[in-house]
């Protein structure tokens, strides 16, 4: 009877806490949101959050395709060409035809975005050392794996839309948002992200 009750309490323990990460991810998603949000309002010069994303895929995996960089950032290849042009404009990356298949035009990074992409990730890595100082390597290893599953929940939702699309004959059924969540609008590639479309996926939200 002792392990019965014990096994009860720990199973209700769990599911409080599962309850209070739905909660923070919820924060967390709305956090992002602002964040992306803000890139409708940036000055002359500045680079969205949608438009560094381009340029770290670009320094993490060499030059690219935009049909290629469409399909990491989850975007469609047309608006990664119009953001891919404004970035060449703003000399953050140069295009050239690859030698091996003069038909594929390929981005890669100027001096110039590297800089660019160099200090965003200095910035961003001292505020993610100073906030996560106090957490063990086993926790952060603990956080990567809780949210890896939440990304695979998020990407079978994704395909369970595109696939309900398909049947009922809608085309271009690639979602123009962060993580492959619905969105109600795009402006240089920056998703609007409807949060409505994140709780349907997580009953916990």
């Amino acid at each position: 009877m002792a392990v019965s009750v014990e096994v009860a309490q720990e199973e209700k323990r769990w599911a409080a806490e599962l309850v209070e990460l739905g909660k923070a991810f919820r924060r967390t998603f709305r956090s992002l949101s602002r964040l992306r949000g803000r890139d409708t309002h940036l000055g002359a010069g500045e680079l969205s959050h949608a438009q560094c994303e381009l340029l770290f895929e670009l320094e993490e995996r060499g030059e690219l395709s935009a049909g290629e960089l469409a399909l990491a950032a989850q975007l469609t290849p047309a608006t990664v060409t119009q953001m891919l042009d404004h970035l060449a404009e703003g000399g953050h990356v140069e295009r050239a035809r690859l030698e091996r298949d003069r038909r594929v035009v390929v981005s890669r990074l100027t001096p110039l975005g590297r800089c660019e992409i160099e200090a965003k990730r200095a910035k961003w890595q001292s505020r993610w050392e100073q906030a996560l100082a106090d957490v063990d390597a086993d926790e952060l290893r603990a956080a990567t794996r809780v949210l890896t599953r939440l990304q695979a929940i998020f990407e079978d939702g994704v395909a369970e839309t595109d696939s309900g699309r398909a049947a009922a004959g809608v085309q271009d059924g690639v979602p123009e948002a962060d993580s492959g969540h619905a969105s109600t609008g795009v402006q240089d590639g920056v998703a609007e992200v409807d949060s409505a479309s994140v709780q349907a996926s997580n009953p916990l939200l």
